[in-house]
């Protein structure tokens, strides 16, 4: 999801870019308002940290682009094309290194395992808003035997 503040910035075709040029295909993609409730539900396993409200009221701010990613190990792919939370340990190159230096205004959430991937999926889109098909060039992108 591309966070209020790299929807502010003009970042919504560079992060789709990168992950695509990775060779990982866009299965959903839609701009939203984040409400207090999607927010909630979202962010769940941090209600009760005390970043949550501040959480919550920047990704309710502005719109979002949420997506959906596809591809081999595109969990972790697209994890090392995001970086590190902290800007200072992000790595150049990844979204976040180049493009943060705030934990909190951070351009990008991507989910951090495939089961909160499915969960967060569910919340944004229905079934009927994901769609699977197969670009010329993924056999040069992928060894199946």
């Amino acid at each position: 999801m591309v966070k209020p503040d790299g929807v502010q910035r003009g970042l919504i075709g560079e992060v789709i870019s990168r992950i695509e040029r990775r060779g990982l295909k866009i299965a959903a993609l839609k701009m939203i308002h984040v409400t207090p409730e999607l927010a909630r539900k979202q962010y769940a396993d941090h209600a009760e940290k005390p970043f949550f409200k501040a959480l919550a009221a920047f990704v309710t701010s502005g719109p979002v682009v949420a997506m959906v990613v596809e591809g081999p190990a595109a969990n972790r792919l697209v994890r090392n094309i995001v970086g590190a939370l902290d800007p200072e340990e992000a790595a150049p190159g990844s979204i976040r290194g180049d493009f943060t230096v705030s934990k909190r205004y951070n351009v990008i959430h991507g989910s951090d395992s495939p089961e909160n991937a499915k969960r967060e999926i569910g919340l944004f889109f229905s079934g009927d808003e994901i769609f699977s098909y197969e670009t010329a060039s993924e056999k040069w992108l992928t060894v199946t035997e």
